[in-house]
């Protein structure tokens, strides 16, 4: 009897030893996909969007087959917008359309690249790159889902985006006019009346450069004719 209950506490030590020897050494088990797609939902709300985004990469990483990955893909992207992590998102709204062009929510996914383009942009002193990029994907979703609720928003997105682009080529004729180079200037002011009539205030203020810049352009070539002929005569002097 004595024997037999020493069997037992010994396999019962062994046992919750084994436990203990588990609970220290071996790696906690990893979240399932459900886990990882309900802490991401979680941090979506509480706003701590970068922690969203890691669970969402972790489910998207782990359980490419889940049935809750294609959502997180798309949440993926909301978290890097909402967190102001634009070019992110942008590429990840873009991943989402390459990998799910079928998907319902293309209209919004196109609709969040532009946006995400558009505000990518930092002032009007820089490329304009995103935002010409911004305009295509409006002029996409618009030409493709012209029913879509976005569609009617990309509308007043693409006047924004014209918007800044016209400003952006006003500054360069800018630059041009401060450095006394008034025929590239002229050209730039120009591109703006011939392109942005939909942009009336950047156009008219264009206009008003365009006119006073092709004046200056002319007064310098007339100018450096004039030194060019002075020359020759100085230069057929000095012969003699």
């Amino acid at each position: 009897m004595l024997v037999r209950q020493f069997v037992l506490a010994v396999c019962t030590l062994l046992l919750s030893g084994c436990g203990i020897i588990d609970y220290y050494f071996l790696p906690p088990p990893e979240d399932t996909a459900q886990e990882l797609y309900e802490n991401a939902n979680d941090a979506m709300r509480d706003k701590d969007y970068q922690q969203a985004a890691e669970y969402y990469m972790r489910l998207k990483d782990n359980f490419p087959f889940s049935p809750y990955t294609v959502e997180a893909e798309l949440a993926l992207g909301d978290a890097y917008y909402l967190d102001e992590r634009y070019p992110e998102a942008a590429e990840s709204y873009k991943d989402f359309e390459s990998m799910h062009p079928r998907h319902e929510a293309i209209p919004y996914v196109l609709y969040q690249v532009g946006m995400s383009d558009l505000k990518s942009f930092i002032s009007v002193d820089r490329p304009t790159t995103a935002v010409q990029e911004s305009l295509e994907y409006f002029g996409r979703l618009r030409e493709t889902f012209p029913e879509s609720e976005y569609a009617e928003k990309a509308a007043d997105e693409i006047q924004n985006g014209r918007k800044i682009i016209a400003e952006h080529e006003l500054y360069l004729g800018d630059v041009f006019w401060n450095m006394k180079r008034y025929g590239p200037a002229w050209k730039r002011y120009t591109y703006i009346v011939d392109n942005f009539p939909d942009v009336p205030d950047v156009c008219e203020h264009a206009r008003e450069k365009a006119i006073a810049a092709y004046y200056r352009y002319r007064e310098q070539q007339s100018e450096e004719a004039r030194q060019q002929i002075q020359g020759s005569w100085r230069r057929w002097f000095d012969w003699m």
